[in-house]
């Protein structure tokens, strides 16, 4: 008897401990910072009335674009650990559905990316049952190989226009307004996927996920359904690239292969992860806004060229030996991390 009330003693130390950590965390978690930065952004376009910002506008919208599929890769390529270089794969496929129900019917493919975002998000399913079969290198290749086999596909499908691709109408707005649809579309869509991303980090399917990206092993071992979790995973991130790849499209005009199925945007969702911190909720975000960064001011000031590449390469190579965890990441580790990025 004795021993069951210390054991229940234990047990609540324990859980008012954990309360007490909780509560310690919400005060230092900056919950304002993301809802000013929100209404900011949507505030934004106001510019327009004293000026030409197009280019200012195209910047965030980029930026916002990449804010949305980076934080659908951290699902499972931070919270899981699985590093898939084929997620321009939904981008693709979410682009030429939605451009496609708008080249033929006339929807706009901002009322479509929902949809198109399940389309990508069922093919995630299908696939992450056959390549999350393995791990490690085996499944970065074989993502690497899923890109090049649907590229292909593309440029080989005459419905879809081939090679050449298909043309979408512009849409009827003035030259100074046309960017606002899409940039508030990109702007809801990332803070949705921002949202997502911490409700899952603080999720049971969350703490399983960082379970399988510690050891996956012990995690299957502990009860964990790791496979069922891992597709889940690959299905969400799938889902928000897909989203973004709908309304991207529409903004071009036009959806070809090599405007989607190029390495360097499964590539820049990695780096942006990567450089703002793998598994962490503002980590891609902040990732995402600096690499957009880099890759302009070096564009303006050396060209686009392989310099360029070199230049923003270099700065990642410094950014990286000084936080190796990624900014977010390293700045918590050592209890240094800025409350506005503390979003987790």
């Amino acid at each position: 008897m004795a021993s069951t009330d210390t054991t229940d003693d234990i047990l609540k130390a324990r859980q008012a401990y954990n309360e007490t950590l909780t509560a310690a965390q919400d005060k230092r978690r900056a919950t304002w910072f993301p809802l000013l930065l929100l209404a900011l952004l949507a505030a934004l376009p106001a510019l327009q009335f004293a000026g030409n910002y197009n280019y200012l506008l195209h910047l965030v919208l980029y930026t916002l674009c990449y804010v949305v599929m980076a934080s659908g890769w951290n699902i499972l390529g931070g919270y899981a650990g699985y590093i898939s270089l084929g997620h321009n794969v939904f981008f693709a496929v979410g682009g030429y559905f939605a451009g496609m129900m708008f080249a033929r019917l006339g929807i706009s493919t901002i009322i479509l990316a929902p949809l198109a975002g399940l389309v990508a998000g069922l093919l995630g399913y299908m696939i992450g049952l056959i390549t999350l079969r393995v791990r490690g290198p085996s499944f970065i290749i074989s993502s690497l190989a899923l890109v090049m086999i649907v590229r292909i596909g593309f440029e080989n499908w005459h419905f879809v226009g081939g090679a050449a691709g298909v043309s979408l109408p512009a849409n009827g707005l003035p030259v100074q307004w046309a960017k606002l649809p899409y940039y508030y579309a990109f702007l809801v869509m990332a803070a949705v996927a921002l949202w997502a991303s911490y409700r899952i980090r603080h999720s049971k399917f969350g703490l399983g996920l960082r379970a399988i990206s510690k050891d996956e092993v012990k995690a299957e071992s502990a009860g964990i359904d790791t496979r069922f979790y891992k597709v889940l995973a690959f299905a969400i991130s799938a889902f928000f690239v897909g989203m973004a790849g709908a309304v991207w499209g529409e903004y071009l005009t036009y959806i070809r292969p090599n405007i989607f199925l190029v390495i360097l945007i499964s590539v820049n969702m990695v780096l942006m992860c990567i450089l703002g911190g793998k598994g962490t909720v503002a980590g891609p975000a902040l990732g995402a806004v600096l690499i957009v960064a880099f890759n302009e001011f070096f564009v303006a000031t050396l060209g686009a060229s392989a310099i360029n590449i070199l230049a923003t390469g270099l700065i990642m190579a410094l950014a990286l030996m000084f936080f190796p965890l990624g900014i977010v990441g390293t700045l918590a580790r050592h209890r240094k991390l800025p409350r506005f990025l503390n979003w987790d």
